[in-house]
């Protein structure tokens, strides 16, 4: 390439760079958008809630909190007193192109009783009620649909009591509780097993039952 002419495309490209640099960052932001998603469930222990979907291939993050209930930013002593109307409930940000909603429902009921109309397992009160908590019409409708499907497997005598309904405003828990498991891993295993959790959900779905 001749001098004048070298000059001439690095000075185009020189010109041409900011409005390149402007144009990937706005459309980058939008395709990242697009490949994120939110599913928020309520199981009981949120501790408990966090390692089956941390695992799953799509999943980008879990984090632990409150949901459901009337109290602005409750602390944990508050929901597990039972006053606030909250459920511990975990949100998970996840991948729709890696992973489906429809995925990370069956997940959901897999890890939870869904018979229990008052706790989950030794833990008792609305605070540790399973529920899903759907964020848009698309989530409403699959999760209803994948209650349905469960319900019409078991039969009547067998009501699924699980809750559905609309996200709330959800308030992480404080940071001690974020991933518990792996802080507190003996801990968590011995109030697993003292809460008799793997039992239930290996007398209700066998081989299927969550970790």
């Amino acid at each position: 390439m001749r001098p004048y002419a070298l000059f001439t495309f690095i000075f185009t490209i020189s010109s041409l760079a900011p409005f390149l640099l402007s144009a990937a960052i706005a459309v980058n932001p939008a395709q990242s958008d697009k490949k994120r998603a939110t599913a928020t469930f309520a199981g009981g222990c949120f501790w408990c809630m966090q390692p089956p979907f941390d695992k799953l291939e799509g999943v980008v993050s879990t984090t632990v909190g409150y949901t459901g209930g009337h109290k602005a930013r409750p602390t944990y002593e508050e929901v597990s007193a039972g006053a606030t109307g909250h459920a511990e409930a975990i949100q998970i940000l996840y991948d729709p192109e890696k992973i489906s909603y429809t995925d990370l429902l069956e997940v959901f009921w897999h890890n939870v009783d869904p018979f229990d109309a008052h706790g989950q397992f030794c833990d008792r009160g609305s605070q540790y009620r399973s529920a899903i908590f759907y964020h848009d019409e698309e989530q409403r409708k699959q999760a209803e649909a994948s209650k349905a499907r469960l319900q019409n497997s078991l039969g009547a005598n067998r009501p699924v009591v699980t809750e559905i309904g609309p996200t709330a405003e959800f308030f992480p828990a404080e940071e001690y509780h974020q991933d518990y498991y792996r802080k507190n891993p003996v801990r968590y295993k011995f109030y697993r097993y003292g809460c008799g959790r793997d039992k239930r959900l290996k007398e209700i779905w066998r081989d299927a039952a969550g970790d």
